[in-house]
């Protein structure tokens, strides 16, 4: 018996659709958006209902005019890479299919809109986590090669230092073995820490006061701290004191960064925490992912050293050790996350994204 297609399969179907789809009136009101719009625009189908389509989002006044043009004259048409402005103010690069549909005399548009910023973050990510494991590889290269001829170096002056027949002539060999274990402290911080990290439940924001009560310590009071949490955000399985270790690492450069301006107290750091869902990191996507973000003001990272910011060794200040974000890299991708930074003057923001749940599929 063939199966007979209705209204209630036809709103089943587009309910289930991965594409963000919208119906329009002839009048550009909404009638209809689905599921992946609704995530898309974060905005809410049904109390949407009725509003003009610039009152869900923005592009420009000639979008809005061909939208127009599409439903008198019944022509369907495509745009790409069109960035609309949602109603939280994010912007979205999409590309989208405007369709006529005549249905009981009337005209409606079937918008089908398609996101290319997850696809540019997806590709964006794979290379930022092919670097990260190109140089772990080097690094431990690097590490096997130095601290082998160390252990000897240090060896051999240990026994050297027995066989001085005077006691002041120690000193050069002290320094010998002081410098020895400084390198190999040096090299061990490089590679990271070796232990597997202690996972249990954890409030993201119990790490984040963490945080910020030793910002406040070390800088007397002189940085205004911002706090922007979502208190609706459910426990993560991390390691609480590594995950410290890495927010803390990014604080204080965001300190340092804010040092050299002739008022302390104009600089601002934000702590701000946000759910994010249907999120992909590298090739999984996960269903529920919280987002950190460390903003400052300072002056921001010189573009030459915003692609390589995570490698070991990299700094921006004369007197930096290029380790703390290497570190925090390190423990990020430890816990299945994702570290990002965007920096213009007077705007660097640091964001990492750590799972939720457990259960993750491919995208």
């Amino acid at each position: 018996m063939p199966m007979i297609i209705n209204d209630a399969l036809h709103r089943l179907l587009l309910d289930n659709l991965t594409t963000a789809t919208l119906l329009l009136d002839a009048e550009l009101r909404l009638e209809y958006m689905n599921p992946a719009a609704e995530m898309l625009l974060a905005i809410s189908g049904q109390r949407s209902h009725g509003q003009f389509i610039s009152e869900l989002f923005t592009e420009s006044a000639e979008a809005v005019s061909s939208l127009r043009q599409a439903v008198e004259e019944a022509h369907p048409f495509n745009k790409r890479e069109a960035v609309l402005t949602s109603i939280t103010g994010q912007n979205l690069t999409v590309d989208y299919a405007v369709t006529p549909v005549i249905s009981r005399g009337a005209t409606l548009l079937l918008l089908e809109v398609f996101p290319r910023d997850r696809m540019l973050r997806i590709t964006k990510e794979e290379a930022q986590l092919s670097k990260q494991e190109t140089t772990k590889l080097l690094v431990r290269g690097l590490a096997h090669e130095i601290k082998n001829p160390l252990g000897g170096i240090r060896g051999a002056a240990q026994l050297l230092a027995r066989e001085l027949p005077e006691e002041n002539l120690k000193d050069y060999t002290n320094v010998i073995i002081e410098e020895a274990d400084r390198l190999r402290n040096l090299v061990d911080r490089m590679l990271g820490s070796n232990k597997l990290p202690l996972l249990s439940m954890t409030n993201v924001h119990e790490v984040l006061e963490r945080v910020s009560s030793l910002v406040e310590a070390e800088s007397q009071g002189c940085i205004t701290l911002v706090r922007d949490y979502d208190p609706s955000i459910p426990d993560v399985l991390i390691d609480r004191e590594q995950m410290i270790q890495a927010v803390l690492n990014i604080v204080r450069n965001a300190m340092q960064a804010l040092s050299p301006l002739s008022d302390m107290r104009l600089g601002r750091i934000t702590l701000r925490t946000r759910a994010l869902r249907q999120f992909t990191i590298g090739h999984v996507r996960h269903r529920l992912v919280t987002k950190i973000e460390i903003i400052d003001n300072g002056p921001g990272i010189p573009p030459d050293l915003q692609e390589t910011i995570f490698f070991p060794m990299v700094s921006g200040r004369a007197d930096g050790t290029g380790l703390g974000l290497a570190i925090t890299q390190n423990i990020i991708s430890q816990h299945q996350g994702l570290i990002e930074c965007e920096s213009h003057p007077g705007h660097t923001v640091f964001t990492i994204f750590l799972p939720l749940e457990q259960g993750a599929t491919q995208p």
